[in-house]
């Protein structure tokens, strides 16, 4: 009488538990994405995300530096303007790509209020 249920609520029947658990978490498993979703996150997609948020980090860096640089040119400050702009720039950076990945909100952008539709109407 191998999985009646008597035998399930026994302490020592594993292969009975086991089986239960995988149903459990068979019926809590999202659903597998759809070709589309996964073309995005794989192979030439996934190499230009890296490369777009590369880009991103370095575009901060140097911005920061040029302006740093100006600056102590300017001011006649060097190279204390370069420092805490390229350091300035470094944060810019990363703020720009946990931004794009979805990771920080924007700022000042208001969430939707409960019960507005996507039209804005009540």
């Amino acid at each position: 009488m191998e999985g009646t249920v008597a035998d399930r609520d026994k302490p020592g029947d594993l292969d009975g538990r086991r089986r239960t658990l995988e149903a459990a978490l068979a019926a809590r498993k999202p659903a597998e994405p759809e070709s589309d979703e996964r073309a995005k996150t794989g192979g030439a997609g996934g190499f230009a995300n890296a490369l777009r948020l590369s880009s991103e980090f370095i575009a901060g860096i140097v911005v920061g530096a040029a302006l740093g640089w100006f600056i102590d040119e300017m001011a006649g400050t060097s190279p204390w303007g370069l420092i805490i702009f390229l350091l300035l720039g470094f944060g810019a950076g990363i703020l720009n790509v946990l931004r794009s990945a979805g990771q920080v909100a924007d700022f000042g952008a208001t969430p939707p209020k409960k019960g507005d539709d996507e039209d804005g109407k009540d």
